[in-house]
């Protein structure tokens, strides 16, 4: 950390230290890596039963008023009337020149005028500029509460939160407490994000500790995201790479209109991608580290920008960039502390659930 700097703290910092969490720097905010249960155990119990992430470092940028969708049509790659008020959408802004990913986002559509633009943490200030909104991070905390019970875990506390659908958002009062809940969440399984009033955070926070729901840190959110083949900002997105080469070429409307790097995008997509973003596996358990280089037939050909042991799977897991030609099936070496190991690409994502 840089001298001088001072970290932002989440509303629920508190509750973090009482619960001995380990505080890290994770995009300018002093956010918990992990409790005292560690991150396997965080991990698993996502997977299996359900946990609660605080995840207030995110950014929430509101923009609203009668000339808010044009705006954000003109901002983001998605085209926001595939959906409609009461739904979340997934999209990215982009660099006017190059078409880099500056941002990926989740945009909530509160109502016919109001969407909470959802950036990560260090990159709401460029969301802000491409947007024109209000920065509302400080006023809201948002608690992710995931896994396969997440859904009975909230029903304790509020029906009808509980109900909120998949990339559906309602405006609901839990417990006389107004909040916006969003059946979205970044782990592969079902779940719900809620936004709720700062001051009113700790209560909710600690209801759901109560019913039993573990809280899990940043840790286990990367091994979570990592099996579900979800890319992060700064690994799989951002400067020099383009949703093409990250294969989100999905979430580019080419039909809509203008938008923020479009043209830069257009060019890359008649020339051709020179590098695509793909998924590996190994049989043993040695993590595939960032930063290791990726060769094919003796040459080095790209590095792992993400990688870890898979709890679930038992095995190593990474991501990196390649040349297109090295497709599904085929076998590289990864070089980690000087050893080559055997890699197979597979496809997204490394785990399938119903």
């Amino acid at each position: 950390m840089s001298e001088g700097l001072v970290l932002r703290s989440s509303p629920l910092d508190a509750e973090h230290r009482d619960l001995d969490a380990k505080l890290v720097n994770f995009g300018g905010w002093n956010m918990p890596l992990a409790y005292p249960s560690g991150t396997l155990a965080e991990h698993n119990a996502c997977r299996n039963a359900a946990v609660v992430f605080d995840v207030s470092h995110l950014g929430t940028v509101r923009v609203r008023g009668s000339k808010a969708f044009n705006t954000l049509q003109r901002a983001f790659t998605n085209d926001l009337s595939r959906v409609s008020p009461g739904r979340a959408q997934y999209t990215h802004l982009l660099d006017e020149n190059d078409a880099s990913v500056v941002d990926d986002i989740i945009v909530w559509w509160v109502d016919e005028q109001t969407f909470d633009v959802m950036p990560n943490a260090s990159n709401t200030s460029a969301v802000l500029a491409a947007t024109h909104g209000v920065d509302v991070t400080t006023d809201r905390a948002i608690l992710a509460v995931q896994g396969p019970a997440a859904r009975a875990a909230v029903h304790k506390i509020s029906k009808e939160a509980a109900e909120v659908e998949r990339f559906t958002v309602r405006r609901i009062d839990i417990d006389g407490v107004q909040c916006v809940v969003a059946g979205t969440g970044y782990t592969g399984e079902d779940g719900l994000e809620i936004s709720i009033g700062a001051s009113d955070a700790p209560w909710l926070w600690n209801a759901l500790l109560d019913d039993g729901v573990l809280p899990a840190g940043l840790g286990a959110r990367d091994t979570l995201r990592l099996e579900a083949g979800l890319p992060l900002h700064g690994h799989e997105l951002g400067p020099g790479i383009t949703p093409l080469q990250a294969g989100l070429g999905w979430v580019v409307s080419w039909d809509k209109g203008d938008f923020i790097g479009r043209g830069a995008l257009l060019k890359e997509r008649e020339a051709g991608i020179q590098r695509r973003m793909r998924c590996f596996k190994t049989d043993g358990r040695q993590p595939l580290r960032e930063g290791s280089e990726i060769l094919h037939d003796g040459e080095v050909v790209g590095v792992i920008t993400s990688g870890n042991f898979s709890p679930t799977l038992g095995h190593a897991i990474a991501m990196g960039f390649v040349p297109p030609s090295i497709t599904v099936g085929a076998t590289v070496e990864v070089v980690v502390r000087g050893r080559s190991i055997a890699a197979k690409v597979v496809r997204l994502p490394f785990i399938t659930k119903p």
